[in-house]
């Protein structure tokens, strides 16, 4: 597993969002000339909907065969289906009404309203990401992880000073007590995030700008979450101009 990470900076939000949607399609097609099927993972926050809806409307969106591409998602607000809290929800209208993906393809974790506890919601998610793993693994090695970040540091719902953050023997973990609502949620741990082969981590505006510089800077896990995320082949953090204030210089990258 290589440990590089590397910072991208961009002018300001929008320019981030198609600049993330540009190098996804062209991961996407690359993946796909390589093997047979892409597996990706999505998670809710404005910035990875941003990304997400540039994907949508972009051209060179048909030149990726969506049909052999699996969407998963890292957590989800565990609230009623078609609420607008789940982050499935903002997703449909984002991205699934632009690309071909069949329904079958797509992966979300079970609302409240779907005849399950937490907890069973949770196991059931656990066994669907076993059905599509390789041997010897608990879920797939998805082939990119789309990360967003909060101010405090959280990443996926994974949240400063939790104890979901050491718990290593479980695909999906519940949460109860939420710093921000709803308080309840699904999400996956750090061992199936950092499985990926691609973990790309999208931030933007001066309020992330600390945590960012903390994260790169070896802060705890327990501190700044995202400081934990590790992809076996690259971990990318894509932010704007206000993200990128306290990023060490030589970590910045003037490429991908």
């Amino acid at each position: 597993m290589t440990n590089e990470r590397r910072v991208l900076v961009h002018p300001d939000k929008q320019s981030l969002g198609a600049s993330v949607a540009a190098r996804f399609i062209t991961k996407i097609i690359d993946v796909l000339d390589e093997q047979e099927r892409a597996d990706i993972a999505i998670s809710g926050g404005s910035v990875s909907s941003l990304v997400l809806a540039a994907i949508g409307q972009s051209p060179a969106r048909e030149s990726v065969d969506w049909s052999k591409v699996h969407v998963w998602w890292v957590d989800e607000r565990w609230v009623a289906e078609g609420d607008a809290d789940r982050n499935v929800t903002g997703t449909q209208g984002d991205f699934f009404a632009h690309v071909d993906i069949p329904q079958v393809n797509i992966h979300p974790m079970a609302p409240s309203d779907a005849g399950l506890s937490i907890d069973e919601a949770a196991a059931q998610y656990e066994r669907e990401l076993q059905e599509a793993a390789p041997e010897g693994a608990v879920a797939p090695r998805f082939d990119i992880t789309l990360l967003g970040v909060g101010p405090d540091g959280h990443t996926a719902s994974l949240f400063p000073e939790f104890p979901q953050l050491a718990v290593t023997d479980r695909a999906v973990l519940t949460v109860d007590d939420s710093p921000k609502p709803p308080a309840q949620r699904l999400t996956l741990s750090f061992p199936v995030i950092n499985a990926s082969q691609r973990v790309w981590v999208i931030l933007s505006g001066a309020e992330k700008a600390s945590v960012l510089g903390l994260a790169l800077a070896g802060a705890s896990v327990d501190e700044v979450p995202v400081g934990g995320v590790q992809g076996r082949k690259r971990t990318v953090f894509f932010v704007d101009q206000d993200a990128a204030r306290d990023v060490p210089e030589n970590l910045i990258a003037s490429t991908y």
